[in-house]
C-alpha cells in the first residue's frame, strides 16, 4: 500500500509540468495579446477645462453636438469688415498660427481674420468621429455662431490646404472665394495616374511612406507606429530638419519661434499637443490619408453659373516642397481648370512665412485686388 500510495504521488506530481507546459503557449499568446492591445490603444485625451485637463485661456464657441472650438480673432472688427476671412491651420499648429497679414493690409481692405483650433489641437475639444466632412461643417458652423454672415473667404495651409476641398464639396454655397497653401494630398484619392503617384511617394522620405502607408493601410496601427521606436518615425512629426528645402531653411525660425510662446508661457508643442497626439496628430494622419468615398479629382466647379463671376479657387504650391510632394497639387491643377494655380519654382514647404507672401496671396484672393 505504501509503495502503491508513493506511486500515485510521484505521477501525480509528474503529470503537473505536463499540464502547465500545454497551457504555456495559451498564457503566452494572451500575453502578448494584452500587451499589444496596450500597446496600440492611445490614452484619453486631455479635455481643456476639465479636472486634470489644460486650462482654457480663449475664447471659445459651442457647437450642435456639445463640442467646443477655440479660436482667435485679428483684423478689422467683423462689424465694420469688408472681406471676413477664416484660416484653417496644418499639421501640429494650432490658433495661433495664421497666416501673417500685414496689419497695414488689413486695415487698407477692410479685413477680419479669424483662425481657429482645429478638433483635438490646443483649446478645441477632440472629436473621435472626426471625417473628412466633419471639419467642413465644423467651419461653418463657427462662421454662423460668430456671425459671419452668409459668405466668408477661407485659406487652408498644408493639412489645412486639404481640408479646403472638403469645404469647397460640402460648403461651396457659403464660400467667397478659397485659397488652398500647399495643401497635403492623399495617394489613394481616385483619378491619380500610377506615374503621377510613384513620383510623389519617391519624394518622401522612407520613414514618411511607412507613416503615411500605416495611416491608410492600418489606421488602428497609427498611435503605435508613431510613439514606437524601433523604426524611425515620420520627420514631419519629430521636427526632421533633413525635410526642409533650401527656402525652407530662410524661413523656418519662424515657425520654431512663434511669438505666441512667450504670451501663453508654454512651449509651441505643449500648448498645441496639451490634449495628446492621438486625438490631435494622429488623427489629422488617419483622415487626411484615409479612405475617402470621393476624389477631388472629379469635383466639378461648384461656382460654375453663380451670379457672383468673382469666386476664386487658387491653389498655391512650392515646387521644393518635401513635406508634401508638388505632383499631387500640379496634376489636380490640370484636371481641375477652374483653379488658378499658382507654383512658386524655387519654394518650400514654409512659403506662406516668407515676407510679403501674405499679402501677395490674400491680393489674389480678394476681388479686385489680384
Amino acid at each position: 500500500m505504501v509503495r502503491l500510495g508513493a506511486r500515485r504521488l510521484f505521477n501525480c506530481r509528474a503529470s503537473r509540468p505536463a499540464g502547465a507546459a500545454k497551457k504555456l503557449p495559451l498564457a503566452l499568446l494572451v500575453f502578448f495579446a494584452a500587451l499589444l492591445y496596450s500597446q496600440i490603444q492611445p490614452p484619453p485625451s486631455k479635455i481643456p477645462g476639465t479636472p486634470g485637463g489644460p486650462p482654457v485661456t480663449a475664447p471659445r464657441t459651442r457647437l450642435r453636438d456639445g463640442r467646443h472650438l477655440a479660436y482667435l480673432e485679428s483684423g478689422v472688427p467683423k462689424e465694420k469688415a469688408r472681406y471676413k476671412i477664416i484660416f484653417v491651420h496644418g499639421f501640429d499648429c494650432c490658433r495661433h498660427d495664421v497666416l501673417n497679414v500685414s496689419q497695414a493690409l488689413l486695415e487698407e481692405l477692410g479685413i477680419y481674420l479669424l483662425s481657429f483650433d482645429r478638433p483635438g489641437y490646443a483649446e478645441s475639444d477632440a472629436h473621435p468621429a472626426r471625417t473628412e466632412k466633419s471639419i467642413a461643417l465644423d467651419v461653418a458652423e463657427l462662421a454662423d455662431n460668430l456671425q459671419l454672415g452668409p459668405k466668408f473667404h477661407l485659406i487652408g495651409f498644408s493639412m489645412g490646404g486639404e481640408i479646403m476641398w472638403s469645404c469647397l464639396r460640402y460648403i461651396p454655397h457659403r464660400l467667397a472665394g478659397v485659397a488652398i497653401l500647399a495643401p497635403v494630398g492623399n495617394f489613394w484619392w481616385s483619378g491619380f495616374p500610377p506615374d503621377v503617384v510613384e513620383e510623389a511617394w519617391r519624394v518622401q522620405f522612407p520613414q514618411d511612406q511607412r507613416a503615411v502607408w500605416v495611416a491608410h493601410h492600418l489606421p488602428w496601427l497609427t498611435h503605435w507606429w508613431n510613439t514606437q521606436t524601433l523604426f524611425r518615425g515620420s520627420s514631419v512629426k519629430h521636427g526632421d530638419p533633413a525635410i526642409l528645402s533650401r527656402e525652407d531653411r530662410i524661413v523656418a525660425h519662424k515657425f520654431m519661434e512663434r511669438p505666441y510662446k512667450a504670451r501663453i508661457g508654454v512651449v509651441q508643442f505643449e500648448q498645441v499637443r496639451q490634449q495628446g497626439e492621438h486625438d490631435s496628430l494622429h488623427r489629422d494622419m488617419m483622415v487626411g490619408f484615409g479612405t475617402w468615398d470621393w476624389s477631388p479629382l472629379e469635383m466639378e466647379n461648384p461656382f460654375a453659373g453663380a451670379v457672383d463671376e468673382e469666386v476664386k479657387v487658387h491653389l498655391w504650391h512650392g515646387a521644393e516642397d518635401l513635406y508634401v510632394p508638388v505632383q499631387l497639387s500640379r496634376y489636380i491643377s490640370k484636371k481641375l481648370p477652374w483653379v488658378v494655380y499658382h507654383e512658386l519654382p524655387t519654394a518650400g514647404h514654409l512659403f506662406p512665412a516668407a515676407d510679403g507672401i501674405p499679402d501677395v496671396i490674400v491680393r489674389s484672393l480678394l476681388p479686385g485686388d489680384e
